[in-house]
């Protein structure tokens, strides 16, 4: 996918610095290997890792998706630093109006702004690169009780649209689904 860039950046604001949003690497693996503990993303996301086998596989899998086009994972960092976030696009495909984003931080860069600032960059990226797709339409879901999810939406101009039903286990709780559409 030789349009596809893998690097994007978001701008410096006056309280923080840029980030860089980037694909995965293996040399990651620790980083994400440090948040098993993180309570918060346990309760609100599916990320999973025990142990370094699971944190090199979920670096793996996410290197896949862009192998296959299927989903663009991005590590979120400031410039030098060990990644404290993640964003990512899902299904983005040919004459598909729409497709799904989603995003998690660390606990130790929550309220830094670095949830919105980091959804907006992928939002712009995902809109200019696959507008020639048909990709009209992004997609964002959380849990109804997620109300920091919420907030990173309303900012990022992602408007709430609806509310989906519980599907346990992936979906334990019901979710908002808020919707943001590409400028004309």
């Amino acid at each position: 996918m030789e349009r596809i860039t893998a690097r994007l950046t978001a701008p410096a604001t006056p309280s923080a610095p840029a980030l860089v949003l980037r694909p995965w690497e293996p040399a990651d693996a620790p980083a994400l290997l440090a948040l098993r503990g993180d309570d918060a993303l346990r309760r609100w996301t599916s990320l999973t890792v025990e142990d370094e086998g699971g944190a090199a596989s979920w670096v793996r899998e996410q290197r896949r998706g862009w192998e296959t086009g299927e989903r663009f994972a991005f590590a979120v960092a400031e410039e030098g630093a060990p990644p404290v976030g993640h964003v990512v696009l899902k299904g983005p495909a040919p004459g598909a109006p729409s497709a799904e984003v989603g995003y998690w931080t660390a606990a130790r860069a929550r309220g830094r702004a670095i949830a919105p600032r980091a959804l907006e960059a992928l939002t712009e990226w995902a809109f200019a690169v696959f507008a020639a797709d048909g990709l009209a339409r992004l997609e964002l879901v959380h849990q109804t009780d997620n109300e920091a999810s919420c907030a990173v939406a309303r900012k990022c101009r992602y408007e709430l649209t609806g509310l989906l039903p519980a599907e346990p286990p992936a979906f334990p709780r019901d979710g908002h689904v808020h919707v943001r559409t590409r400028e004309a």
